[in-house]
C-alpha cells in the first residue's frame, strides 16, 4: 500500500466513524416547534374495539339537540421531538421555525417519559372538565358536581365511581366541584368523611378514612383520591375526544368554547377559521400557556389569520410573528366570545401589542 493511499485511509476513517456516530448516537437536546392542530367544532379520528377507525366529533354533544356551527375553532400544539442525533440537533438549529433546548427542560431527569405522559394526559382531563364547566356557567346552566375519576389507591377507591353525582360531603351539602374541594380540604388524614351521592338515579352514602395529600399537597389536608368536575343538573353532557398525543392543560379555552358554540344559537365565529391556546379555569378565567410563538406559527401554516392569545402572554406572542395574523388578547371566556363577534361584524378586536 502506498503511502498516499494510507494517508487518504487514515483521514477518511475519523470521518466515517464521525458520520456514523453524528447519525446514529443521540443526543440530551430536544427541538420544539410547531405542532397539529385540531378543529374543537370537528372530528376526531378514534380506533374501534374490533381495530378500525372512525370518526367522532371532538367535542360531542349528549341528552340535548346540539347547534348547528359553522367556521372553525383550532386548538393548536407544540411538537416535541426526542431522541435526536447530533446531525437532527443540527438541522433543527438551523431551521428558525424550531427551539433546540436542553432535554430535561422538557422531560425532568427524576420523572420518565411515561411519567411525564401520564402528568400531561390528567392536565388534559384535567383542562377538559374545566372547559366544560366554564362553558355551562358562561350559559346559566345549574351544575351539579360529578366524580370524573377515582385513584385506584385512593380513600374513595372501592367506594365511589366514575359518574356518581356528589350530593354532601361531610353532612353538608355540595353544589358544584369548588364546594367538594373545600368541603375535603377542611379534613386531615385519618379523618372519616360521609359522603352522599347518586348512582344510577338512586340515593346512596358511604364513607371513607382520608389520606395525606401527598408530597406535592398540604400534608395537613386530607386527600379523597378523586377527580371531580362539574355536569349540568338538566341532564346536558359533553363528551370530548382528543388525539391521545395531545396533553397539558391549554386547550382549555378553545374547547370551552366550541361548547359554547353547540349549546347556543348562533355562530361564535361568524364562519371564520380561528385559533387559539389558552388554560381555563371554571370561572372562565384564561390562563397562561407554554410555547405561544410555536403554536401561533402552526396557525399560521393552517392558513388562520385569527388567533386567540391570554393576555398574559402577550408580550412573548408579538416577539415576531408571522406576518398576515392577528393576535387577539383575550382574559375571560365572555371576553374571547365577544372579541369574536367583534371580529365577525368587521370591528377590531383587542389585540395584543
Amino acid at each position: 500500500m502506498s503511502r498516499r493511499l494510507f494517508t487518504v485511509l487514515a483521514a477518511l476513517v475519523p470521518a466515517v466513524l464521525l458520520l456514523a456516530l453524528a447519525t446514529s448516537a443521540t443526543v440530551p437536546l430536544v427541538s420544539m416547534g410547531p405542532g397539529p392542530v385540531y378543529d374543537t367544532l370537528g372530528s376526531a379520528e378514534v380506533e374501534t374495539e374490533d381495530g378500525d377507525t372512525e370518526r367522532v366529533p371532538v367535542v360531542d354533544v349528549v341528552g340535548r339537540k346540539a347547534d348547528e356551527t359553522a367556521g372553525s375553532l383550532f386548538m393548536t400544539t407544540v411538537a416535541v421531538r426526542d431522541r435526536l442525533t447530533l446531525l437532527d440537533a443540527m438541522r433543527f438549529w438551523l431551521d428558525p421555525a424550531q427551539v433546540v433546548v436542553p432535554r430535561d427542560q422538557v422531560f425532568p431527569p427524576d420523572r420518565s417519559r411515561d411519567e411525564v405522559r401520564e402528568s400531561n394526559a390528567a392536565e388534559m382531563i384535567g383542562s377538559e372538565n374545566s372547559a366544560e364547566a366554564a362553558a355551562y356557567r358562561y350559559l346559566g346552566i345549574a351544575m351539579q358536581p360529578r366524580v370524573e375519576r377515582v385513584d385506584p389507591d385512593g380513600a374513595a377507591a372501592g367506594r365511589l365511581r366514575p359518574g356518581d353525582v356528589l350530593t354532601s360531603v361531610g353532612g353538608e351539602s355540595v353544589s358544584d366541584a369548588t364546594a367538594v374541594v373545600e368541603r375535603v380540604g377542611q379534613r386531615r388524614p385519618g379523618d372519616e368523611i360521609r359522603i352522599g351521592f347518586t348512582r344510577d338515579g338512586r340515593e346512596e352514602t358511604t364513607t371513607a378514612t382520608l389520606q395525606p395529600a401527598g408530597p406535592d399537597g398540604d400534608p395537613e389536608q386530607g386527600r379523597l383520591g378523586i377527580l371531580v368536575g362539574d355536569t349540568p343538573a338538566d341532564g346536558t353532557d359533553v363528551e370530548i375526544t382528543v388525539d391521545p398525543a395531545v396533553g397539558g392543560p391549554s386547550a382549555g379555552l378553545m374547547l370551552s368554547l366550541s361548547i359554547v358554540d353547540k349549546l347556543s344559537p348562533g355562530d361564535a365565529t361568524g364562519g371564520a377559521r380561528v385559533a387559539g391556546s389558552g388554560t381555563i379555569r371554571p370561572d372562565g378565567t384564561v390562563g397562561a400557556i407554554g410555547g405561544i410563538r410555536h403554536k401561533i406559527r402552526a396557525a399560521h401554516e393552517a392558513g388562520v389569520s385569527d388567533f386567540l392569545v391570554p393576555a398574559v402572554n402577550c408580550a412573548e406572542a408579538v416577539q415576531s410573528p408571522p406576518e398576515g395574523i392577528r393576535l387577539i388578547e383575550v382574559e375571560t371566556l365572555e371576553g374571547a366570545l365577544d372579541a369574536l363577534e367583534t371580529a365577525s361584524s368587521g370591528g377590531q378586536p383587542p389585540t395584543c401589542g
